[in-house]
């Protein structure tokens, strides 16, 4: 039993992943994934674990990066490509997935960058979906699109897909610059998770949170003082997929750049 709340067990999340894997898949293939391992239940005992498991199967692929914390040593990162190696990661007690913002390949080169906004202590959701518009606004200005999405949590993301050729620094730099700009008072944006080597939680991703809730692609037009995130969980996500399809599949296909919008905000 995973959520007791609302008697969700582990195999309704092995269902959940199954049936969301044609949208989800995309946004994990060719990626660094770090799993997070829960050893029970969703908020019991976990691990973060870098380096593939030493039962890894041989038909899951490996992603070997260099660690600026062993020296230049390589991280042995798994890599989700296919349902069985996420369904094997599920088994082994993910609930959340979390991958590099860019590939085995190119890790240098990041696909998108993400604005993380989250209430202040003195907060509420509402001042979050008041700042995700800011940054919205923000974005249009300097001729950015970002694609919302809930977090599972209190907060919600901006992501920005970027063009092939970027650097980390390049898009912490953006962030951080837009962040300032903004002055938020009662919300705020991390920018500390853009960089090298940073693991991002998947758009999809059930949390490991009470009522199973799913970080979930939305509208623009849903970001909105009415929006419930809990509304998003491993049983209702599903449904929202069939009839919406991946309104994050954008995100996949960057070709926007950062150059002019840079140049602007450095004057």
């Amino acid at each position: 039993m995973y959520w007791p709340e609302k008697a969700y067990r582990k195999r309704d999340l092995v269902q959940y992943y199954e049936t969301v894997a044609p949208v989800l898949l995309p946004h994990l293939r060719d990626r660094p994934f770090t799993l997070k391992r829960h050893y029970t239940v969703p908020r019991g005992p976990f691990a973060w674990i870098k380096d593939a498991p030493a039962d890894l199967p041989s038909w899951i692929r490996r992603c070997p990066q260099p660690a600026k914390s062993r020296g230049g040593a390589p991280v042995d990162y798994a890599v989700i490509d296919d349902l069985e190696s996420l369904l094997w990661m599920v088994e082994l007690g993910a609930v959340d997935l979390h991958v590099w913002p860019s590939r085995c390949e190119t890790p240098a080169s990041p696909d998108y960058l993400v604005f993380d906004l989250d209430p202040t202590a003195e907060g509420a959701f509402t001042d979050v979906v008041d700042a995700a518009i800011a940054v919205r606004r923000a974005l249009e200005t300097l001729e950015i699109e970002g694609y919302p999405r809930t977090t599972g949590g209190d907060g919600l993301h901006v992501v920005v897909p970027l063009a092939p050729g970027h650097t980390h620094s390049e898009a912490r730099r953006f962030a951080t610059i837009v962040a300032g700009a903004l002055r938020l008072t009662r919300a705020k944006i991390d920018t500390k998770m853009i960089g090298h080597g940073q693991q991002l939680v998947a758009v999809y991703s059930v949390r490991p949170l009470p009522g199973a809730p799913v970080a979930t692609p939305l509208h623009w037009h849903e970001v909105t003082h009415a929006l419930d995130p809990k509304a998003f969980d491993l049983y209702s996500a599903p449904a929202r997929v069939r009839t919406l399809g991946d309104l994050h599949e954008p995100v996949l296909h960057g070709t926007q750049r950062l150059d002019r919008a840079l140049a602007s905000l450095e004057k």
